[in-house]
């Protein structure tokens, strides 16, 4: 078995809840949020990001906007909806109850 392979898919697994929340705070263009996932590690890159984008949108959780660019062409945002609020904070205790259910079975505390 390799650890790339299943460090990846644990990636993916929580990929949606991490848009999200990037989103939460402000509205971001594609490179923006990509950006925050390599930042915090997530090694996403455009061919992952663009599909899952367009797959929130369609289910209600987000919308966009084109804005002009002083750089470049216009830059589409992308902001959470109200049922994206909503979902997002079920996501969040969720999120609460797996991480402390994973941290009793594998005896590890948050840090």
């Amino acid at each position: 078995m390799n650890i790339e392979n299943t460090k990846a898919q644990m990636r993916k697994g929580v990929l949606e809840y991490c848009i999200l929340s990037i989103l939460k705070g402000e509205d971001k263009y594609a490179s923006e949020i990509l950006g925050s996932l390599k930042d915090a590690k997530m090694l996403v890159v455009e061919g992952t990001i663009y599909p899952l984008l367009t797959r929130l949108k369609n289910a209600g959780l987000l919308n966009y906007r084109w804005e002009e660019s002083t750089s470049g062409p216009p830059r589409k945002y992308y902001a959470l909806t109200e049922t994206g609020k909503v979902f997002l904070k079920e996501l969040n205790i969720t999120w609460d109850e797996l991480r402390s259910a994973v941290n009793l079975v594998t005896n590890t505390k948050n840090k």
